[in-house]
């Protein structure tokens, strides 16, 4: 079938009878075998890097599995974590309740199907929160000092105000004045 399609594109003329058909363009066979090839290498690589980064996510989500955590294995055992190992790369998981009797079960961190363990980010990647952002500074008009009234030569600081406070620094200057 793949033959006879080539055999059709390449083909001299567009007759179909194998007697009568003519050598095609040599050149037109190794453009769609190139084109083909590199269709084929595009979708490995981006099947891999998807594979990596599931692979990623999974070692993060098993790495985050501590005490207390729910898990649920690939053999279907639902538990809490109870004690993680790190040498040897296992949890132990307590099973059943008060009433029929808790057992506890050691299993490799590779038979986790399922958990509520949360992933801490890295560090390194910045998020939108960790960025730094420019602070806009903004000039404020310099602001006349109260006067005093002349019964009280008592001297009042000038108190420079927060651009976004000039409201209560007038209401204290005011409060002292009276």
């Amino acid at each position: 079938m793949f033959f006879n399609l080539f055999s059709l594109l390449t083909a001299e003329g567009g007759s179909t009878d194998s007697t009568t058909q003519t050598q095609g363009n040599p050149w037109t066979t190794w453009i769609i075998m190139g084109v083909a090839i590199a269709l084929i290498i595009v979708m490995m690589v981006f099947s891999r890097r998807s594979q990596q980064k599931k692979q990623e996510e999974t070692n993060a989500m098993l790495d985050a599995i501590a005490p207390g955590n729910k898990v649920k294995t690939i053999g279907g055992i639902c538990g809490i974590v109870v004690e993680v190992c790190k040498e040897d790369n296992t949890f132990i998981l307590e099973t059943g309740s008060e009433e029929s009797g808790k057992s506890y079960i050691k299993f490799d961190k590779q038979s986790v199907f399922q958990t509520d363990a949360v992933p801490q980010k890295n560090a390194s990647q910045p998020t939108e929160e960790s960025a730094p952002t420019e602070e806009v500074f903004t000039e404020t008009e310099p602001q006349a000092p109260v006067e005093a009234p002349a019964e009280a030569p008592v001297e009042t600081p000038v108190v420079e105000a927060p651009a976004e406070a000039p409201v209560e620094a007038a209401e204290t200057t005011e409060e002292k004045s009276e």
